[in-house]
């Protein structure tokens, strides 16, 4: 990870619609994590399972952040510099926006792979 102070985000390296949205999250936030694939991290060295690296977005942070899927991206959002940023994670950390947001989440990752984006897997 580099920094024991610094986010991470692993996120699908193999899905066109992942590399998509960490394309626009890097274009659009001031703040955005490092970001990796997870095919090229020690899941171990995380506490993490192939499988549950698989289901969804994993965001690890210091200090024992540990957060997945809506949650992971909702704290994304409440992480950023700028006040609406950090509004709109704070609503969609809170019930019962998280709730449809984490549903949301499972319907769009179980598709993604018919959702727009183009497969590229790259460490980084």
């Amino acid at each position: 990870m580099g920094s024991s102070n610094r986010v991470l985000l692993l996120f699908d390296g193999e899905c066109g619609f992942c590399q998509l949205c960490v394309n626009t999250g890097r274009r659009l936030l001031p703040y955005m994590p490092a970001v990796r694939a997870w095919q090229f991290v020690d899941l171990a060295a995380f506490g993490l399972t192939r499988e549950q690296a698989a289901a969804s977005v994993q965001l690890i942070g210091p200090d024992g952040l540990r957060a997945h899927g809506a949650r992971a991206v909702a704290l994304i959002l409440a992480l950023q510099p700028l006040t609406r940023w950090r509004a709109a994670g704070r609503l969609v950390l809170a019930p019962p926006l998280s709730w449809a947001a984490e549903a949301g989440y499972r319907m769009v990752s179980r598709y993604r792979r018919h959702l727009p984006g183009r497969h590229t897997l790259s460490p980084h």
